[in-house]
């Protein structure tokens, strides 16, 4: 009981402090799946109808720990195929805090080479956020801040992006996915929480080792103001076009191991498992984090010989 009181005391004075602080975007270990959840520019890049799904539980044994849902679907439109749309749904829980980011996304692309293409996204939407200070007031029932309950309170968003890619070889991309710092709370308030902008650089490449093997190595850096920048590093192996095996580093907090298989050539699943490099990860209550991805793709009557690998 001490320690899931403890806990959801950390996470709510960490996302509603008396001043406001910086808030993270949701975090993934197979980023390089769900790209268009952090960047507009990546609707339509994939040149398919292209149907995606994340599940995250983060760090598994705490009560009110991370959990995460994205759901994101994006095609190629027009005469000439180089326009993109997308929407991108995300649902994000943390203790007594429950947001969802709603967006439609925008994407247009110019050819830059025979096989160089420089996409230019936007994305508009909105966010929705409940807080149930109900779930705290039992351990602290005379505490002000603890007496009434948020409920869908609803602030627009809108974000922006540019990806290049080089054919199947490389990509590299950067974006601020929410370009709005809203105030959830009037300065008046006892509590205000502010969304910062999270600014994203993405990037991989593949390298065919022989005719069964590629191997990539990506990166993702994600900066907010007031918060230590996060570096991803993962470098993944791709056998014969169907399983994909990799390990990951997420600087000074994290170890990752990802596997993928292409169950056929519309459908992919992917799994990952985070484990802490933090004091956190030594506790024996904390037992790692998890995610869940699968991905469907209409080829429109064509089929692929060699699915890609970002």
């Amino acid at each position: 009981m001490k320690n899931r009181i403890l806990i959801l005391v950390i996470l709510v004075s960490s996302i509603f402090a008396l001043e406001s602080t910086a808030q993270q975007d949701a975090q993934y270990t197979q980023y390089m799946y769900n790209t268009m959840s952090v960047n507009p520019a990546y609707a339509g890049s994939r040149d398919v109808i292209s149907i995606g799904g994340l599940y995250r539980t983060q760090w598994v044994g705490l009560d009110g720990a991370p959990d995460t849902q994205t759901f994101n679907i994006h095609s190629p439109v027009g005469e000439n195929r180089n326009i993109g749309l997308g929407l991108s749904i995300i649902n994000d829980n943390i203790g007594p805090t429950h947001e969802t980011y709603f967006d439609l996304d925008f994407s247009y692309t110019v050819n830059t080479s025979e096989e160089g293409r420089l996409s230019f996204g936007v994305k508009a939407g909105g966010h929705l956020l409940d807080v149930a200070y109900s779930e705290l007031s039992q351990y602290n029932g005379g505490d002000q801040l603890l007496q009434s309950d948020i409920k869908n309170k609803f602030s627009p968003n809108v974000g922006a992006g540019v990806y290049y890619r080089k054919g199947d070889r490389w990509y590299v991309g950067l974006s601020a996915p929410n370009l709005l710092e809203t105030k959830h709370f009037d300065e008046a308030a006892l509590s205000v929480a502010k969304e910062r902008i999270n600014l994203y650089l993405i990037g991989g490449y593949v390298f065919d080792v022989n005719s069964d093997l590629k191997l990539k190595p990506a990166i993702l850096f994600k900066g907010v103001q007031g918060a230590p920048l996060q570096a991803d590093l993962t470098v993944n192996a791709l056998l014969k076009e169907k399983l994909t095996l990799g390990l990951a580093y997420r600087w000074s907090a994290a170890v990752s191991a990802l596997v993928g298989y292409q169950l056929t050539d519309k459908l992919m699943l992917g799994l990952a498992y985070d484990r802490e490099t933090t004091d956190l990860g030594k506790t024996q209550f904390e037992q790692g984090s998890f995610e869940v991805f699968l991905r469907f793709e209409l080829f429109e009557n064509q089929k692929i010989l060699s699915p890609r690998f970002f």
